[in-house]
């Protein structure tokens, strides 16, 4: 592996394109920048990924759609694909199975759905994903970029894989914790939210018209920004993210679940677990589903819907 752990720097990926670039030619394993850049649906500059990738991006980086690698017959908007539409996706970007792929977000975000799309490789088994941290200092520091139209690149065979059950948490599964959430004896964990506060607390509306936000009974407020340098964007160090959940009182004990608006920014959660070694790392998962598939699916009558 080119790389000595999951967050990349600019100056290690740098080096690694240098060593080993993307090539038509070469049968051996590539280092493939993956660009997963996207924008909420109430972006007030009404930004699209597509459009940020083509205005500038690491040379001969592919671009990753969030918006159409997903579930489409599931009314939730970001539900993990199929494997046999993963492997389509990974096949039509030119991914083989054995390449280093480095995904990594926009410049404006800094880090928002990178994770998101690093972990979905990582439920469906790709051997070596990192994220990058991040494009913004990669443009800040110099870096070479490129513009336009992407070169169209040759198609591989991906293999159809096997989705890794055991990075996921099921809206049924969550249910049946949040109803036992307090009782005597019930299984704990602990449930991280990623949206703000104001949504968790029930105070501020859902981006989605018609949502009601609120929080699963039991979950925690961690809003991903206090995870990132507010100048940077970039993931706080490590310690500073241990902190970080010692301060939210998280029981390294329990297993953990990473929650949000639609299971993206609940990867950025799931990252930082991984990059402050906190907690046992085979008991981490996120709710694919999050928030938007939750408020649709429980009633606030039933308890399942807490606001503060």
């Amino acid at each position: 592996m080119s790389f000595p752990s999951y967050l990349v720097t600019p100056s290690e990926l740098n080096t690694a394109l240098k060593k080993n670039p993307p090539s038509k030619i070469s049968t051996s394993p590539r280092v493939i920048p993956l660009c997963a850049a996207w924008f909420m649906p109430n972006d007030p500059e009404a930004r699209k990924g597509i459009d940020v990738f083509r205005q500038h991006r690491i040379p001969q980086a592919r671009f990753f759609d969030l918006d159409a690698v997903k579930d489409h017959d599931s009314p939730y908007p970001h539900m993990l694909p199929t494997a046999e539409t993963f492997a389509e996706a990974m096949s039509e970007l030119g991914i083989r199975r054995d390449d280093e792929v480095v995904v990594y977000d926009t410049e404006q975000l800094g880090i928002f759905s990178a994770p998101r799309v690093g972990w979905t490789l990582r439920v469906f088994g790709h051997p070596n994903v990192y994220v990058l941290n991040n494009y913004k200092l990669w443009v800040r520091d110099g870096f070479p970029t490129e513009t336009g139209e992407p070169t169209p690149v040759e198609r591989t065979k991906y293999p159809t894989p096997t989705l890794d059950p055991k990075l996921l948490m099921s809206f049924l599964e969550l249910k049946e914790l949040a109803k036992d959430f307090g009782k005597e004896g019930a299984e704990e964990v602990e449930i991280l939210d990623a949206r703000s506060y104001g949504r968790w607390a029930g105070k501020d509306p859902e981006p989605r018209p018609g949502l009601p936000s609120g929080h699963i009974p039991g979950s925690k407020s961690l809003p991903f920004q206090h995870l990132l340098d507010p100048e940077t964007k970039t993931y706080l160090p490590a310690a500073e993210l241990r902190k970080v959940f010692e301060d939210q009182k998280v029981d390294a004990s329990k297993s953990v679940i990473c929650s949000c608006g639609t299971g993206v920014t609940a990867s950025i959660i799931e990252t930082a677990l991984a990059e402050a070694e906190y907690g046992d790392p085979s008991r981490r998962r996120v709710y694919d589903g999050s928030w938007t598939e939750w408020a649709q699916r429980v009633k606030e009558s039933d308890g399942l819907i807490k606001k503060e």
